[in-house]
């Protein structure tokens, strides 16, 4: 755990490092990903391309210093981890609770399974998690749960198969879930991205379709992708007003929640003896 560079003010150290899978997660601000994604949030003046320049010229700096400081250079071990068990949602009350937090629960039976795997240390040891999950286009599978997001296998986009015309496009699941607990009815086909890295890789699914709806994060860097897909195919239609005052869907989702928790904690007022006798 780190003090967030990503946010001032950061005194209770919030940002999560998991160098075993190479991916970090602000919890002040929800978000996380691998290192393109954290440049992305770091430099936030620079788009994509500028940003992979920037972590190369970091690195370079890092092995002309090791150089200088005579240090050897270790080889980098790939994480090792197996994926233990799948079971259906609502088998784990800890996923369970975390899925109702997000306001998805019910959509996420259907869709999300639990997922329970092992990762190996560089000391033969190792430990075991469960998270909320989901496979992508390479079988990876891409993982939540309240304290990790993060991916087990392969990174790449998750396409589902529905309308052969009509394509709904988002950053992230748990806002896919959330656009369909509004939209019961919508037979789009789905592409989510799972990270903003893979925006090409969207684009090239895309590509099949000749309606495709944007629902990325009202952000500097939600609009920047927004931008660069409509850029590609400039049919894309943005449709981030459907979540208007909020950064995502689930945010939205989520401010829903609480307005529905707040009313039914309202405290029941009955009439005094004194009042009832009156009538």
């Amino acid at each position: 755990m780190y003090r967030s560079m990503l946010r001032e003010g950061d005194n209770t150290p919030s940002l999560s490092v998991n160098d075993e899978l190479g991916v970090w997660y602000d919890h002040g601000t929800g978000k996380g990903g691998n290192i393109i994604d954290f440049g992305l949030a770091y430099w936030k003046n620079l788009n994509f391309q500028e940003v992979v320049q920037k972590i190369n010229e970091v690195y370079h700096q890092a092995i002309i210093f090791q150089k200088e400081e005579k240090r050897p250079r270790s080889s980098v071990k790939m994480p090792y981890y197996k994926v233990d068990e799948i079971k259906p949602i609502g088998t784990h009350a800890a996923i369970t609770a975390y899925l109702k937090s997000r306001g998805v629960f019910e959509q996420a039976k259907d869709c999300l399974k639990e997922v329970y795997y092992f990762i190996q240390d560089d000391y033969g040891g190792g430990k075991h998690y469960f998270a909320a999950g989901w496979q992508n286009e390479q079988s990876g599978w891409e993982v939540r749960n309240r304290y990790f997001k993060g991916c087990i296998g392969r990174k790449a986009i998750t396409a589902i198969e529905g309308h052969p015309k009509n394509v709904a496009v988002f950053e992230g699941y748990l806002d896919y879930l959330s656009w369909k607990s509004e939209n019961h009815s919508a037979d789009h086909s789905i592409i989510v991205l799972n990270s903003l890295t893979m925006l090409q890789q969207a684009i090239g699914k895309a590509k099949a379709f000749s309606s495709i709806e944007i629902y990325f994060d009202r952000d500097k860097q939600g609009a920047q992708y927004t931008r660069e897909l409509i850029k590609c195919l400039p049919y894309a239609i943005d449709r981030s007003k459907a979540y208007d005052g909020f950064n995502d869907y689930n945010d939205k989702l989520k401010a829903a929640l609480k307005t529905v928790v707040s009313d039914d904690c309202r405290p029941v007022i009955f009439p005094t003896a004194k009042s009832s006798i009156s009538r």
